[in-house]
């Protein structure tokens, strides 16, 4: 609408021919409805507001941030449609206010919005309203948090290689010193030999731990390329189980398994999925009570991915703790490294899946690892409208 139009239109409305209402009228709906379209098309939520905060107008980007329905909202005060709004804090005559703000309806969304004032332009500079504007954060946060991931992985690699010679290295001549302690002391009388040889296998038993320590953390920082094959999903996870089985025996826990009659073969690194399942089951049975433990093991496949997921009854993760869950050395075990959740995430994620964790103190943890089909299946749809020739 051009510049001037409806202070022109006003001050000359006393003079206006019948004939030129409807004409003015039309114009003034067809400026209204191109507004309309302009708002539709933008990717940003628009919400137009009175000087009360009630709400007058919502874009289609608004309705999809905050699950409304544009005539339902229309003409209820803001609060009342966006919970956690006051608008008593927001509505304040001439303030310009930027918020981050989370919303959990309809999808969980990090936005930003920018309410500012709409003035009428007169002598009182009175407050007409207000517009809204509204931006999704959600997609730009990720790919922050995927960058502050990056930056931390590549300072452990750089960690893990000085690690590797400034602790490794020491750790090999400190074995081969007590090889040669422990010749010497064959040769000494029973009597004497049998305390230093206790002390002995302490030394051995504390270096290999620091080594299996070391192991892992490199393992865990370093970047491996997967030797991929077509293997058995199912094959792997009872060959898991076997050889977990007097572990599972011994702590009386019962495993349920709820298996797809079929899954077709993946390829994948089958060593590092064993060590995916045997890390995530010994998590979970870890967590179990003295009796009554359970661990459910399901599986599942659809046209675009395996699902696979392991539920057990056990003590479940604190709120505190999930938000670190694979931070390393971040653990609520005594004997624990913190690296196991660490070294799941980055084989699945190597494989292009990606690992979801539901957890709730004192009623048990859900893992669940989506794998996407090397190879997917063809899939019918229905029958379309029959076509027309031209």
């Amino acid at each position: 609408m051009k510049s001037g139009f409806l202070e022109k239109l006003v001050a000359r409305l006393d003079r206006v021919e019948p004939g030129e209402v409807q004409q003015i009228v039309t114009r003034l709906l067809r400026e209204k409805g191109f507004l309309e379209k302009v708002f539709e098309a933008l990717q940003e939520g628009v919400i137009l507001l009175d000087a009360q905060g009630v709400i007058g107008f919502v874009n289609h980007a608004a309705s999809r941030f905050f699950g409304l329905d544009p005539e339902k909202a229309a003409g209820q005060p803001l609060a009342s449609q966006v919970r956690g709004l006051d608008w008593k804090t927001l509505g304040k005559p001439g303030r310009t206010i930027s918020r981050d703000l989370e919303v959990f309806y309809p999808e969980n969304r990090f936005l930003n919005f920018y309410l500012a004032p709409i003035d009428g332009g007169g002598p009182s500079d009175e407050t007409l309203g207000y517009v809204m504007l509204v931006r999704d954060l959600t997609s730009s946060r990720a790919e922050a948090e995927e960058t502050l991931e990056s930056e931390r992985l590549n300072a452990l690699t750089l960690l893990a290689a000085g690690v590797a010679h400034e602790i490794g290295n020491p750790l090999n001549s400190l074995d081969i010193h007590l090889q040669l302690l422990g010749r010497k002391l064959r040769k000494l009388p029973p009597g004497e030999r049998k305390p230093l040889e206790e002390h002995l296998g302490t030394a051995r038993g504390e270096i290999q731990r620091l080594d299996a320590i070391l192991k892992q953390f490199l393992h865990a920082v370093r970047p491996t390329v997967p030797r991929r094959e077509r293997r058995d999903i199912h094959a792997l996870l009872h060959e898991t189980l076997r050889l977990m089985e007097p572990e599972l025996a011994s702590r009386k826990i019962q495993v349920e398994l709820d298996l797809a009659a079929s899954l077709p073969p993946a390829v994948i690194d089958g060593g590092q999925f064993q060590q995916v399942f045997h890390n995530l089951i010994r998590n979970a049975y870890q967590a179990l009570p003295a009796h009554d433990g359970r661990i459910a093991i399901r599986s599942r496949a659809n046209d675009y991915e395996y699902v696979i997921s392991i539920e057990d009854n056990g003590s479940g993760i604190s709120p505190e703790h999930m938000g670190a869950i694979f931070e390393p050395y971040r653990t609520t075990k005594p004997s624990g490294s913190g690296l196991g959740l660490l070294i799941v995430r980055r084989i699945i994620r190597e494989h292009g899946g990606e690992i979801a964790i539901e957890s709730q103190e004192n009623h048990g943890t859900r893992v669940v690892i989506h794998l996407p089909l090397a190879e997917r299946t063809v899939r019918l749809l229905g029958s379309a409208e029959p076509m027309i020739d031209l």
